[in-house]
């Protein structure tokens, strides 16, 4: 018989099967978004009930009138270039629904889709199922970017979901510069992941002592604990452009992870460019992850625990494992986010602490059920 081909790795499951499952991802992940909207548009200090948020969303007096939808979309500068005309007044529970609470939903939506992508496509270059989007230095350099400007240059505050995306793809150059050695490999980039999150770690920790303003604190908690509270349109506009350029060098290059999963030596027998294609996809993650934290801050385990249970599902190809994270990432982010609103409410409670508990939880109960657990 001759040698598999990399669909049918360990653990895979039929294609017919897998495709029916992927299906039924879809359609779970479309309803606990669904419901979670629901939930997060009728809760916070403007109480609705189900239907008032329905209506709010569904209200004729925004629909019928494009130039609404643009000015949401593309901000009032970019509407008033383009000619658009102002708005009739607009009902106080739509105005709520469409420029408060909608934008937190796709922002959980777009930052949840990145997260879960980014950390796919880490597990399969470091061929470990432990790896995160944090992995190679993203939330080490973001955070102390981020530390950095509310410390030292608060008047670069303005700027800072661009300067922790910025920190972010540094750390990550700086991890494959110490990983470099005639070339990388998955345990030199973990490894010099390590390295780069204790220094970063560890000057993030002395930056707090310099620190005499409680507001200081209280930003700086807020995005290392990972909270999508007072996002907006702003940041829809800042992460889903680079949400779609990374999503599409990521499905384009899925016949490369699965290669990539055989091995160094297969690959390079395979013909293919080992650090050409580590490198770029690894590029892609990065900035998908960079983009998420430059938004929502700090968020966990959803690289982690997203394409494990996908992977589970569907198998290991990653033209099917790619898809399924897209759709059970923001299920997993929107989905905590509600629960925490629904249960605490009116408490505004940090997604990424949530989220923590959950993961915690999780992985704990992976490692006692799989004693292989952490390897692809």
């Amino acid at each position: 018989m001759g040698a598999r081909p990399p669909e049918w790795a360990a653990g895979e499951v039929q294609p017919h099967r897998s495709a029916r499952v992927l299906a039924l991802v879809a359609l779970v992940s479309f309803l606990i978004v669904s419901a979670a909207t629901l939930i997060q548009i009728g809760a916070g200090s403007y109480d609705m009930t189900w239907r008032e948020a329905w209506a709010a969303l569904s209200d004729p007096a925004l629909w019928r009138d494009p130039s609404v939808i643009l000015r949401l979309f593309l901000g009032e500068g970019a509407a008033d270039r383009l000619g658009c005309c102002t708005p009739e007044a607009i009902p106080t529970a739509t105005l709520i629904v469409w420029t408060v609470r909608m934008p937190r939903v796709l922002v959980g939506i777009l930052v949840g889709v990145n997260l879960a992508f980014s950390g796919c496509i880490f597990q399969a270059i470091t061929r470990n199922e432990m790896a995160s989007p944090y992995l190679l230095g993203v939330s080490s350099g973001a955070g102390l970017t981020i530390l950095v400007v509310l410390v030292i240059y608060p008047h670069l505050g303005v700027h800072l979901p661009l300067l922790a995306m910025v920190g972010g793809m540094v750390a990550f150059v700086l991890v494959y510069a110490i990983a470099w050695n005639h070339g990388t490999s998955p345990v030199r980039l973990v490894l010099a992941g390590v390295i780069v999150g204790a220094v970063a770690g560890s000057i993030q920790t002395a930056l707090h002592y310099l620190v005499t303003d409680i507001t200081v604190v209280q930003d700086a908690l807020a995005w290392t604990s990972g909270s999508l509270v007072g996002v907006g349109w702003a940041q829809v506009r800042m992460i889903a452009p680079w949400t779609v350029l990374c999503v599409t060098l990521g499905l384009s290059g899925a016949r490369y992870l699965d290669v990539l999963l055989l091995g160094d030596e297969t690959a390079k027998a395979l013909g293919m460019s080992i650090e050409r294609a580590r490198f770029l996809l690894a590029s892609a993650a990065v900035l998908s992850a960079a983009s998420a934290v430059s938004v929502a801050g700090l968020i966990g385990f959803v690289g982690l625990i997203v394409p494990h249970i996908v992977r589970s599902l569907v198998g290991s190809p990653h033209h099917r494992l790619l898809v399924g994270c897209l759709l059970a990432g923001p299920a997993l982010l929107v989905g905590a986010d509600a629960a925490a609103r629904l249960v605490l409410n009116p408490l505004q409670v940090p997604v990424g602490l949530v989220l923590g508990v959950l993961g915690g939880g999780f992985f704990l109960y992976l490692m006692r059920r799989k004693r292989d657990f952490g390897r692809l």
